[in-house]
Order: structure tokens, then C-alpha cells, then sequence
């Protein structure tokens, strides 16, 4: 199993980046997937879920700016992330966990990818 996040980069506030996470190596569409985020000093925090019914749940700080999605013919998991605020740097990972899983709680995660880092400036 194998998990490549990319999109990350730096913006300012209010602005809006697409993060993507390429999977391979597995049966995509049976696997239930999710965004974490970790900032320096900070534990893992889960923001996105999609488990693999197409199921989301949000946490509360991202709740109606990001959106999470799955595209299971090209084996893609996105994020969406709109009106970013500075709290929102930190590196962000893509993670997958067979079967149906959707809340983000990071040890229910078996897989994760490398990360990619947002930085949000104001």
C-alpha cells in the first residue's frame, strides 16, 4: 500500500488549496480513507473522513471550509480546503484503513502517506 500527498504550498489567508492523495497498491474502493493534520508541538489531529460508502465526517474546526472526496476510478482521495486561516499550518497526511472506518482517530489507520505542509500566512 501506497500513499503520495501532494498540493501543498504556502497562501495567504482566505485562500484555497486542493490537496491530493494518489493511492496504489490495494483495493481502493473497499478502503476507507482520511486527512490528518499535525503542527509543530501539536498532536495529529483528524479533519476529513470518507469511509467507503462515501460517508464524511468533518471536525469541527474545518467544518464547511474543507471537503473531502474519493475518486475511486482514479484512485485519488481530495481535500478542498477554502477560506484557510493560519491555524490551519501544519503538515497535512493522507491515511487509509480497510473497510468501513469513519471516525478520525488516527489509530485506526494503517496506512499513511509522507505528508504535505501547508502554511497559511495572515
Amino acid at each position: 500500500v501506497q500513499l503520495v500527498e501532494s498540493g501543498g504550498g504556502s497562501v495567504q489567508a482566505g485562500g484555497s488549496l486542493i490537496l491530493s492523495c494518489a493511492a496504489s497498491g490495494y483495493a481502493y474502493s473497499t478502503y476507507s480513507m482520511g486527512w490528518f493534520r499535525q503542527a509543530p508541538g501539536k498532536e495529529r489531529e483528524g479533519i476529513a473522513t470518507i469511509a467507503s460508502d462515501g460517508s464524511t465526517e468533518y471536525a469541527d474546526s474545518v467544518k464547511g471550509r474543507f471537503t473531502i472526496s474519493k475518486a475511486n476510478a482514479k484512485n485519488t482521495l481530495s481535500l478542498q480546503m477554502n477560506s484557510l486561516k493560519p491555524e490551519d499550518t501544519a503538515m497535512y497526511y493522507c491515511a487509509a484503513t480497510e473497510g468501513w472506518w469513519l471516525r478520525p482517530l488516527a489509530t485506526a489507520y494503517n496506512y499513511w502517506g509522507q505528508g504535505t505542509q501547508v502554511t497559511v500566512s495572515s
